[in-house]
C-alpha cells in the first residue's frame, strides 16, 4: 500500500510529538506539503480536569504559529459546545466551510480545518484519510495528556513532573530546600459535628480555595491536604532563598485577605466565620517516595516539616492567625512582629518566633 507522505507520518512519527501543539502544526505542514491547501486548523481534546473541560490549539498555516484556548468546565454556566472555540476561530480566519472530522470514536479528538476556498472533493478525502491515520496517535497523546492532568490534579505540578520522570520506588528521592507552610482550619472538630456533611464539605472546599489559590498565585505547590490542612511548599532555585520567603509570606497574606473576605460572606449568609493558622519555615526536606512496597505515597518529609507543624500549633495560644520562624525571618526584609523565643512540642531547640501583622 502506497501512503501519502502525511499518512506515512502519522504511521511512524506522529506518535512522539512532543504535544497536541507540535501534532497539530506538523499535520498541518505535512498536508500542506501533499497539496492540500489550508489556511489553518485546530484540535480539540477533552481532559480530565477540575477547572478545563477541554483544550484547543489553533494553528495558522502562514508562519506556523499555535496557540490554544481553554473550555472550562461547567460551574453554573453552560459547557461550550464541542471544539465551538476551534469552529468560531476558523470561519474568522479564512474563506470557505470548515471541515471537521471526529477522531476515533464518536466523543474522540477534534480537527477542524478551512482553506482560502472551499476544498474540492479530493481535498477532503485527504483531510479524512488525515483523521483516520490520526486516530492513534492522538489516542496516545490524549491517555498522555489525562495521565499528566490527573497527576497534577492530585500532586502538584512540580511533584507529577518528578513522579514522571522517576521509576515507581519507594527509595528514590532527593534532598531540596524550600520555604513551607503549614496551615490548619481551627474549629474543624466541632464544625464537622454540628453541621451536615455536604456542608461541611462546602466549607472546606471554600477554604482550600482560599488557601491553595494563594499558593499557588505566588508560586508555592500544595503537597498535601491533610484532613483540614495544607502542606505546601516554595522551592528555593537557583539560590534564591529570600525570593522562596517573600513568596511564602505574601501568599500568607493572601490567604488571610481571602480568608477575611470569604467570612464576610458567610456571616451574610448567617453562617459562623472561619479561623485558620498557619505557620511558616525554611529548611531542608526529602521530597520523594515513601510508602509500602506496592503503595507509594509522594511527599516533603523532615525536621523542618516537622517544625512548620508544631510552629502552627502556637497560633492559637498566641493569639495569631500566621507565625513565622526565625530562620525565614531572617531571609526577608517584609516586616514582621517578634514573638520571642518559644519552646515547640517536640522539636530540642527553642525558635525565635515572628508573626505577620494582624492589620
Amino acid at each position: 500500500m502506497q501512503l501519502s507522505p502525511t499518512l506515512a507520518w502519522l504511521v511512524d512519527a506522529a506518535s512522539d510529538a512532543a504535544g497536541a501543539d507540535r501534532l497539530l502544526a506538523e499535520l498541518g505542514a505535512h498536508l500542506v506539503a501533499d497539496g492540500v491547501p489550508l489556511a489553518a486548523g485546530a484540535l480539540t481534546l477533552e481532559v480530565p480536569h477540575p477547572l478545563i473541560a477541554k483544550r484547543t490549539w489553533l494553528w495558522r498555516a502562514e508562519g506556523g504559529q499555535v496557540i490554544e484556548a481553554l473550555g472550562f468546565a461547567p460551574g453554573g454556566l453552560a459547557p461550550d459546545p464541542p471544539n465551538d472555540a476551534g469552529r468560531r476561530w476558523l470561519r474568522g480566519t479564512a474563506r470557505g466551510e470548515v471541515h471537521e472530522d471526529v477522531v476515533g470514536r464518536h466523543d474522540g479528538p477534534v480537527l477542524g480545518w478551512i482553506g482560502p476556498r472551499p476544498f474540492t472533493p479530493r481535498e477532503i478525502h485527504q483531510l479524512r484519510q488525515a483523521a483516520r491515520f490520526a486516530a492513534t496517535p492522538l489516542a496516545l497523546l490524549a491517555a498522555r495528556a489525562t495521565l499528566r492532568a490527573t497527576l497534577d490534579a492530585y500532586l502538584g505540578k512540580r511533584s507529577a513532573a518528578r513522579v514522571l520522570a522517576a521509576p515507581l520506588r519507594r527509595d528514590l528521592g532527593e534532598t531540596i530546600q524550600a520555604a513551607l507552610l503549614y496551615a490548619d482550619l481551627r474549629g474543624f472538630t466541632t464544625l464537622s459535628e454540628t453541621n451536615p456533611p455536604a456542608d461541611v464539605i462546602a466549607a472546606l472546599d471554600a477554604w482550600f480555595d482560599r488557601i491553595a489559590g494563594a499558593v499557588h498565585a505566588f508560586g508555592g505547590e500544595v503537597l498535601k491536604f491533610i484532613g483540614d490542612g495544607v502542606l505546601a511548599i516554595f522551592p528555593v532555585v537557583d539560590a534564591e532563598r529570600r525570593r522562596a520567603c517573600d513568596s511564602a509570606l505574601r501568599a500568607a497574606g493572601a490567604a488571610k485577605a481571602g480568608m477575611a473576605h470569604l467570612n464576610e460572606e458567610r456571616r451574610s449568609q448567617g453562617l459562623p466565620p472561619l479561623a485558620f493558622g498557619a505557620a511558616l519555615h525554611l529548611g531542608e526536606m526529602l521530597w520523594g517516595n515513601i510508602g509500602a512496597a506496592d503503595r507509594l505515597d509522594f511527599t516533603a518529609i523532615g525536621p523542618a516539616v516537622n517544625l512548620a507543624s508544631r510552629l502552627e500549633g502556637l497560633c492559637k495560644p498566641l493569639g495569631q492567625t500566621v507565625l513565622v520562624s526565625g530562620t525565614l525571618a531572617a531571609e526577608t526584609d517584609i516586616p514582621l512582629v517578634t514573638l520571642g523565643m518559644h519552646s515547640l512540642r517536640g522539636i530540642a531547640a527553642p525558635c525565635e518566633v515572628f508573626a505577620l501583622p494582624e492589620s
